[in-house]
């Protein structure tokens, strides 16, 4: 076995703010983070089905961003990004592929806290590039031992407690063509107190009252694996939806031709895990994978009200900044697709667009943002709330959200962007162009979307001519943002 180690008007005072301030010293930061949360899969955010009480009662006493966008829709380039404050193209980290290795001469936040003074810790799925896995001074990680070093590891964890096979049947879910189970989606015979998520909390929650004797300011980051792929929550969650009864998203039956190729041979796939051949003939695999889905997102957030109860009972929630957030969303059924199928496209609104709440005295309260924000802007943001200096001579392109966040101050940037390897979207207000790096089969061409007049992105304006000014406008935009926008490795 491995070894273990142990916001109201502005210019009215928020009572928590003076409390905060009568605390001294500078605020600890709690960094609530999900792999592969749709935005909209929130009840907060209107949706019809999925219950997520704490997260709702967290966004009433912070801000809820509705239209933040992730810099890539893939795991690690997006958690690189965020923990640097760089674009993906700049830090050359486009895919997953960067995991092993990893680029040089950028501070990772965590890096920068913990040069600050500030004790670090990271609790489940870091997934980032080795060069940029550092700054942390306490560890456990959900993955593979062989493949993230840490402290601790869960797969050590759960084979102490009795239920190792059950888990590898849960992990093995969605591994490998003709392997695994449909969708990669079933109901798991662990307990629930043996799931990754509870092993996340609870190591939150050991950290937070130990923080709390040392009356040392932390940064930590609490990254739950789920809603991520394998769809496998257990009995307790699982109860909590009916597949029969959930509604389907509208665009379930798109016709594949719309799609861009990689995606329309997917829905073309008959065998598991992915078999969404099948499941156009048989809805009930995409009601369970669904079903499945809106599960671990209420596992998700119950562990996120356990780790805030422990805030509120350990009497650290007035000088503690809560964000929650995730790395790139889940198509959840959407346009007929599964998990994020992201080497095939980087344009969705369902992988792209992340929830963001935040939550700390002095932030306005009860407020849902509708400005374009960018992960990036995470980074200046927790500085800035933080009260801490930004690095010197590190360039940061992110926007911080500290004036918006406090008193409503619009942040003013007029498009947002999002790249991975094979196409670079540029997102304003209302439209979105979908520009592709690497050619696509058959001609497929590049995609423009009209959100006021097609929220399910269903239709592709690119070449209308009634669109013309704004495609040439919306080209412009990512030509402009490429110029000015350093490419590392890339």
């Amino acid at each position: 076995m491995r070894g273990c180690a142990a916001a109201g008007l502005a210019g009215l005072i928020d009572p928590r703010l003076a409390a905060a301030e009568r605390r001294g010293g500078p605020p600890n930061i709690l960094l609530l983070y999900a792999d592969q949360h749709n935005a909209g899969v929130l009840q907060c955010a209107g949706h019809p089905d999925v219950r997520t009480p704490r997260l709702d009662r967290l966004s009433s006493e912070g801000v809820r961003f509705s239209r933040t966008y992730c810099q890539d829709g893939v795991c690690v380039p997006s958690r690189a990004s965020m923990m640097t404050g760089q674009y993906c193209r700049t830090l050359g980290v486009l895919d997953n592929s960067s995991w092993g290795g990893g680029p040089t001469g950028f501070i990772p936040l965590a890096e920068y806290l913990q040069d600050k003074g500030y004790r670090t810790a990271a609790f489940g799925k870091r997934h980032l590039p080795r060069t940029l896995d550092i700054g942390f001074d306490r560890t456990c990680t959900i993955l593979d031992p062989k493949n993230e070093k840490s402290d601790e590891y869960y797969w050590d964890w759960v084979e102490q407690r009795g239920q190792m096979e059950a888990f590898m049947r849960d992990w093995m879910g969605e591994r490998g063509q003709g392997k695994g189970v449909p969708m990669a989606s079933h109901v798991s015979d662990l307990e629930p107190e043996n799931t990754m998520e509870s092993y996340a909390a609870r190591k939150t929650v050991e950290f937070l009252r130990e923080m709390n004797r040392r009356k040392q300011p932390f940064f930590c980051w609490t990254s739950f694996l789920r809603p991520h792929q394998p769809y496998t929550p257990v009995k307790k969650y699982a109860d909590t939806y009916d597949p029969a009864k959930i509604q389907l998203p509208p665009s379930l039956y798109e016709p594949k031709e719309n799609l861009p190729p990689g995606m329309s041979r997917l829905r073309q796939n008959e065998n598991t895990p992915w078999c969404l051949a099948r499941a156009a003939r048989d809805v009930n695999l995409y009601r369970l994978y669904i079903a499945c889905y809106y599960a671990l997102v209420t596992e998700v957030d119950r562990h996120v009200g356990d780790i805030l109860d422990t805030l509120e009972r350990e009497g650290m929630a007035d000088n503690t900044i809560v964000v929650y957030t995730a790395d790139h969303g889940d198509f959840v059924g959407a346009h007929g697709m599964i998990e994020k199928s992201a080497a095939a496209h980087n344009v969705y609104e369902d992988t792209l667009r992340v929830p963001l709440i935040v939550r700390y005295p002095g932030v306005r309260k009860d407020v849902s943002a509708s400005d374009l924000i960018e992960l990036i802007d995470l980074y200046p943001t927790l500085l800035d709330l933080a009260g801490i200096d930004h690095p010197q001579d590190y360039r940061l392109p992110g926007r911080s959200l500290s004036a918006l966040l406090k008193h409503g101050q619009p942040l003013g940037r007029s498009f947002a962007v999002s790249e991975n390897l094979a196409q670079v979207t540029v997102i304003t207000e209302r439209h979105k162009l979908g520009k592709w790096i690497v050619p696509q089969a058959n001609g497929y061409g590049d995609m423009l979307f009209d959100r006021e007049l097609d929220p399910y992105e269903t239709h592709n304006f690119a070449g209308d001519p009634a669109y013309a000014e704004i495609e040439k406008d919306l080209r412009a935009q990512i030509d402009r943002w490429a110029r000015r926008t350093h490419a590392g490795n890339t």
